[in-house]
């Protein structure tokens, strides 16, 4: 049974038992603890901790999920898997244990040609709480497993919280005994390899407290409404009917596997190391895939950086391999194929993916060339120094700076002769795992109490009424006064607060517009308003200094927008739009926004797009986003669903989470159409005018427009005028004439610079003969030339080695050169190095363990004229005590 056939099944089953079908959330979520969703119930989260009612009794998904935190493991086990689909059903206080256990058993048992999946109940085995003798009892009941084949377990593996205050509650896993030939006999607590879990219910119906690990919080007691999420790994599930050893051979990544083997010229199942590479090759291009189609990018932090270290290990393993071409573009349209019927966005998408993935891999292999000579410099240093082992803290540089797999290290050092301190690279690694791990668990921490002292206050007065898109202006109640310890009794001048009213005309920042300003205002206090967010679903909270007086809880106040603030917000955000479509009519559909950021007077926008922008087609983007300025075109608001939003057009972000009815607002009708929840004006003259102030890199295959917009964007063009008008004074010559006359001006100039070095290269030389023949002899043998230099170090090093060349080929010679601001260069010739001289060694005594370099030349700096001399005047006697 083909992958996406059991996930039709699934999907079709629940709906015929009144589940809403609710389609997978984009990837990347706007969860601020999580960069990806990496659970079936991430997107149904806000339901189940009551920070939003839900909006069905059931529901059931097939959601696309991320986890890369046992990506080391990947293609070593059959269960690691980065890319993954989780199918779930979700009871939001309507069945519980009982109606979960049938519909997991009615499905997994069920004859295939009724629409389950035809799994041998005698081969399922069932894990649940040593504490839940209820649903010991269901199993029994409903499925007639003996007691044999239900196993009690711990905390550890059937209890279940999301790690944070909240609901929590015992659960059940199903498992599948796959045969003696897989393992040990005597259920899931003996082999999990054997004995493959493929579904588990989580019986929502506790509320924990605080606490760390799997058991170290209290259980506060019962929910008021129970509810159950599951998850069934829809490639466990497919390994299982396909009859596959593990889910990296089954029919959504074993093509992907084969194309790799054929590229490399090896064959699955000849070599374990190769296997497993092969399998990262499987894994992580169907992952990439999976990610690029949602809108993430290549880049060096966060999302970004997960899916650049994805696309260069499958890079890397098929190197390893011994495949050294590129190799994403002979792997993605594979892995399109695949995924397609299940998803049909990638194909869609996939001009725009392949584009991004080839410019990743080319700056990989780039960076690959950088890390080659980065590397070769250090084994020669350890090879002159007489080790044999590459320093820990250099491999990591490799690693962490210019992209360098561990494993390519240890693979080229080792051609060389070299070994790798893996001890000490792995303490590096893990020293930076858990600084991410820290950053991750302060994410999630920071979450909860952001919104724990908030959440009260939701559930007394419900969601904030907000005004922002008809009113400045609102008379409004304070619901809630809260300083960084928590709620406090009043605010007094000087003291920043985050303020909950009941009402607010103040827009929160979303959606890439910066939030509102402006002031609150009462009997007995101002106030100015600093930010505004929404740290929970349908609640806004203002961050604001007060300025006069005293502010209280119950006070009531007026809260006005900055009228001229909002008007450049709405200028900014409108002039976004615009610029976007701008963008597609030039460059075409594949030209996407990915991120942007807008505030009164600037908007950016990036987009994916390899190499830059010619002066040519930045002037034609921002002559077409003018000319729907100078028509005028009519901005407008419609509400609709999301099916019907895609229908028409619009456009929708990646990472933004949408509700059952959608916001879309277009601009020319067709001409743009997103969906979008900012302010905006009501006709595009209203911007005023875009101007284009840069178009820049942000990462490979990525790039960034600027742009200044409304009365900064008039004044910006009145700025340049100015300064043309300057140039062109200053030259004496019509504006039309200055590109040629300013061309002119670098010409002479860069022929000066040349015959400036020419010259300066012929003073060299004649002082260089002269001291070379004035040089001076230690122990009857050394010719020692030391001097000082005008100009920087380079100079100096370019003169020691004219000297240098010019001593006598059969003695030993030495030249040190030093500047005026304190640089020293030493040059020895063959006949030194034979003596056993070494220049970088010399260097570090003459300066006290500083400076550093070859055996041929080295330097060092920060002396100070008295400094240089002294380092001078001490050389003949360091070499001869070295020679000696």
């Amino acid at each position: 049974m083909r992958t996406a056939d059991i996930r039709s099944r699934f999907l079709d089953f629940f709906a015929a038992r009144d589940h809403t079908v609710v389609p997978s959330a984009p990837l990347p979520t706007p969860d601020p603890t999580l960069l990806f969703v990496n659970a079936g119930m991430v997107p149904f989260k806000p339901y189940f901790t009551g920070e939003a009612p839900a909006r069905w009794e059931r529901a059931a998904s097939v959601q696309k999920c991320v986890r890369t935190l046992d990506i080391e493991e990947v293609g070593r086990t059959t269960r690691h898997g980065s890319f993954f689909q989780m199918n779930g059903n979700f009871s939001f206080g309507d069945y519980f244990k009982e109606g979960a256990i049938a519909y997991a058993w009615e499905l997994s048992t069920g004859p295939q040609a009724e629409g389950g999946y035809g799994l041998d109940p005698d081969r399922i085995w069932v894990t649940v709480h040593h504490s839940d003798t209820e649903s010991r009892s269901i199993w029994r009941r409903v499925a007639g497993l003996p007691d044999e084949r239900i196993v009690d377990r711990g905390d550890e593996d059937n209890f279940w919280s999301m790690g944070v205050p909240g609901p929590c509650g015992p659960c059940s896993e199903l498992y599948y005994d796959r045969g003696p030939a897989l393992g040990r006999e005597g259920g899931p607590a003996v082999d999990e390899d054997r004995y493959m879990e493929f579904w588990n219910l989580v019986f929502m119906q506790y509320e924990r407290g605080p606490g760390t690990g799997k058991s170290g919080y209290p259980i506060l007691g019962e929910l008021p409404r129970r509810n159950i999420d599951t998850g069934m790994g829809l490639e466990r599930m497919a390994t299982l009917l396909q009859g596959v050893d593990n889910l990296y051979e089954i029919d959504e990544t074993r093509p992907v596997l084969q194309r790799a083997a054929d590229l490399a010229g090896v064959r699955y199942g000849a070599d374990p190391e190769a296997d497993v590479r092969l399998r990262v090759v499987a894994d992580h291009v169907r992952t990439a895939l999976m990610l690029l189609a949602d809108g993430t990018t290549p880049g060096n932090e966060g999302r970004g950086y997960v899916l650049r270290r994805i696309l260069r290990r499958a890079v890397r393993s098929m190197r390893l391999l011994g495949y050294e071409d590129l190799a994403l573009a002979e792997l993605l349209p594979v892995a399109r194929d695949c995924m397609a019927p299940s998803y049909p966005e990638v194909a869609d998408a996939y001009a725009r993916i392949a584009d991004q993935a080839g410019a990743e891999e080319d700056a990989f292999r780039s960076s690959l060339k950088q890390g080659t000579t980065v590397l070769d410099t250090a084994v020669a240093r350890v090879k002159e120094s007489g080790g044999r082992l590459l320093p820990g803290a250099q491999a990591f540089l490799l690693h962490d700076t210019y992209g360098f797999p561990i494993d390519l290290t240890l693979e080229m050092a080792a051609e060389q002769g070299v070994e790798v301190d893996r001890e000490g690279f792995t303490a590096l690694m893990n020293e930076q795992r858990e600084r991410a791990r820290a950053d991750a668990r302060a994410r999630k921490a920071g979450g909860a109490v952001d919104t724990t002292a908030l959440r009260p206050v939701l559930d007394a007065h419900g969601p904030t009424d907000w005004r922002a898109w008809d009113t400045l202006e609102t008379e409004s109640r304070v619901l809630a006064l809260l300083g960084p310890a928590g709620p406090v009794p009043v605010a007094r001048t000087g003291d920043i607060v985050t303020v909950v009213l009941d009402r607010t005309p103040f827009y929160a920042e979303s959606g890439g517009q910066d939030s509102d300003a402006g002031l609150l205002s009462g009997a007995s206090v101002e106030a100015e308003v600093l930010d505004v967010q929404r740290p929970l679903p349908g609640l806004v909270a203002h961050q604001v200094r007060i300025t006069a007086g005293e502010l209280a809880p119950d006070d009531t106040v007026h809260a006005a927008v900055d009228p001229e603030w909002r008007l450049g917000a709405r200028q900014a955000h409108s002039g976004t739009h615009v610029l976007h479509a701008a963008l597609r009519e030039i460059l075409g559909p594949d030209a996407l926004q990915s991120g942007s950021y807008n505030r009164p007077g600037y908007l950016r926008l990036d987009f994916p797009w390899r190499g830059a922008l010619s002066a040519t087609v930045r002037g034609e983007i921002e002559e077409a986003a003018n000319r729907a300025l100078r028509r005028d075109l009519p901005v407008g608001v419609r509400w609709m669903t999301l099916p019907e939003a895609k229908e028409i057009g619009a456009l929708a972000l990646f990472d933004e989470t949408y509700g059952e009815k959608v916001r879309v607002v277009e601009i020319g009708g067709a001409w743009s159409r997103e969906l979008c929840g900012g302010t905006h004006v009501e006709r595009a003259a209203q911007i005023g005018t875009v101007a284009l102030t840069s178009e820049g890199s942000v990462g490979a295959g990525m790039r960034r427009l600027e742009a200044a917009v409304g009365i900064e964007g008039f004044g910006y063009l009145a700025r340049e005028r100015d300064l043309v008008a300057r140039i062109a004074e200053q030259l004496g010559a019509p504006r039309a004439e200055l590109p040629d006359r300013i061309a002119g001006l670098l010409d002479r100039l860069k022929a000066a610079d040349r015959e400036n070095a020419r010259l300066k290269q012929q003073a060299t030389t004649a002082r260089a003969g002269e001291l070379a023949e004035a040089a001076a002899e230690a122990n009857g043998v050394l010719r020692i030339v030391t001097t000082t230099a005008d100009g920087s170090a380079q100079e100096a090093r370019a003169l020691a080695l004219a000297v240098r060349d010019r001593l006598p080929a059969g003695a030993p010679g030495a030249v040190a050169v030093g500047t005026e601001d304190g640089a020293l260069v030493l040059a020895l010739n063959g006949a030194a190095r034979e003596a056993g001289l070494h220049a970088s060694a010399l260097v570090k005594q003459l300066l006290g363990g500083r400076g550093g370099g070859s055996a041929e030349v080295a330097q060092g700096g920060g002396l100070g004229p008295a400094g240089v001399s002294d380092a001078l005047a001490a050389l003949a006697t360091v070499i001869a005590a070295a020679a000696g």
